[in-house]
């Protein structure tokens, strides 16, 4: 086990670099870049000043051009500005933000908060309702309750989460109908001044639109895939035995089949985790006016922010390379037959 763990430790290595150095090629080819746009800029400031009456200049001399390529480190070759982020990247030095002008740590730090609570809510709602929803899905298997569910989930699925949003302001916060839930943050703005059962409260109360937008695409897989691994263990050969042996029902279920049916929902715990707290969407964070990881990382793009693009990815495939690690261990945690013995060699 130690030996396969080391293993996959050293091929996050080569992984990592793969991921950020095709990023960084890619950039190279983008147009547009930052020195591109703060000049056009400037120059577009130098010409709105002179058309008022004040001082200002239409163009930038070269030395000035020089200036700013030198502020964004743009007057390095692109061989030694790709060995120089490595070089901070492996110190856990993610760079300077050029449109934020800070350090891209602490912008990412900024970000969490939104991204943990949608994230971590997210991940507890889907499993607390998805799970026991497609165990009584497989228990009813063919029912009613069945058809009727999946044919919920289903449009829940396929409706998108920035039109659910849309449509739960229009109904609920402020539009043509009710005026029941805030339509901005995931506080008031007199949150500091509250008790603690109030900030609770209003917390909560802000979480209510953005949360179902966020949650609702996520039922459907989540439930149908636990009603399927529950239907397929059911009809294997243990269970019939068990039942033929006059094993009580709900021991049957709960004692062998439950277990065996986890299996593959508990070892995808880890992804989904965080996959929930960093897969942020821009459209519902700007429906609901949330400075979340998603505005981030689209601004960066747009922006042609290099720093916060690079540190950003540097830092989600490290963390989704770690998931994936752990999701491979609790293999054995749940089922003591799976062994690393034989990869790791």
């Amino acid at each position: 086990m130690l030996r396969y763990i080391l293993k996959r430790l050293l091929l996050m290595i080569p992984t990592l670099i793969g991921v950020l150095t095709v990023t960084f090629v890619i950039i190279q080819f983008v147009p547009g870049g930052p020195v591109d746009q703060i000049i056009a800029e400037m120059r577009a400031g130098g010409l709105e000043g002179a058309r008022s009456g004040s001082v200002g200049r239409r163009d930038l001399d070269a030395q000035q051009i020089e200036e700013i390529k030198k502020l964004y480190g743009f007057d390095k070759p692109p061989l030694t500005r790709y060995f120089d982020m490595m070089k901070g990247f492996a110190q856990f030095d993610l760079g300077r933000s050029f449109m934020h002008n800070k350090d891209v740590w602490q912008l990412i730090k900024e970000k969490l908060p939104v991204s943990i609570s949608l994230g971590m809510w997210t991940f507890l709602l889907t499993y607390l309702i998805s799970i026991p929803l497609g165990v009584a899905k497989a228990v009813r298997e063919g029912s009613r309750f069945d058809a009727a569910t999946t044919f919920v989930v289903l449009i829940g699925f396929a409706l998108p989460g920035f039109a659910l949003g849309v449509l739960l302001i229009v109904l609920f916060a402020g539009g043509t109908f009710l005026d029941w839930f805030p339509l901005r943050g995931l506080t008031s703005d007199n949150w500091a001044t509250l008790s603690w059962p109030g900030r609770i409260g209003d917390y909560l109360w802000h979480l209510v639109l953005p949360l179902t937008c966020y949650a609702i695409g996520s039922f459907a897989v989540v439930t149908l895939l636990t009603k399927n691994t529950f239907v397929e263990e059911i009809r294997k050969q243990y269970v019939l035995v068990a039942r033929a042996k006059g094993v009580d029902e709900r021991r049957v279920l709960f004692k062998h089949v439950f277990r065996n049916a986890l299996i593959p929902i508990v070892t995808g715990f880890p992804t989904a985790f965080v996959a929930a707290f960093f897969a942020g969407s821009l459209l519902i964070e700007t429906l609901f006016s949330l400075d979340g990881i998603g505005l981030l990382s689209y601004e960066s793009i747009v922006r042609r922010d290099y720093p916060v693009v690079l540190g950003s990815l540097y830092f989600f495939t490290l963390i989704g390379l770690v998931v994936k690690l752990i999701g491979d261990l609790l293999y054995v945690v749940v089922d003591p037959r799976v062994q690393f013995a034989a990869a790791a060699k």
